[in-house]
């Protein structure tokens, strides 16, 4: 797998419209930290990331507009992972490119 080390432009398909984000993701071995920028503004950290092979899992805490569980798994393919968004609120599919 190329690393997910990088940045990358993503977006969760809601039953809200979508939401776009810019993740800053780096992976040290089977560790995967960074950060989650929305377009709405709100920054979280990404927590408990893990690597293995070409999946990653990552958890999120939004405390803007309300609070929020997010908890994303995806699978990469080159420049471009897809996978899931889960929440409170069910699972939405999610997917990203890789900016830098």
């Amino acid at each position: 797998m190329s690393s997910l080390t990088g940045t990358w432009r993503a977006v969760s398909k809601t039953p809200v419209g979508d939401q776009h984000s810019t993740l800053t993701i780096v992976v040290d071995g089977d560790a995967l930290t960074g950060t989650c920028v929305t377009d709405a503004g709100a920054t979280m950290p990404l927590e408990n990331g893990k690597v293995d092979g070409n999946a990653a899992t990552w958890g999120m805490e939004m405390t803007t507009p309300f609070e929020l569980h997010m908890r994303a798994a995806i699978e990469v393919d080159g420049d471009t992972f897809s996978g899931t968004m889960a929440s409170d609120f069910g699972s939405s599919p999610y997917s990203g490119t890789r900016e830098a």
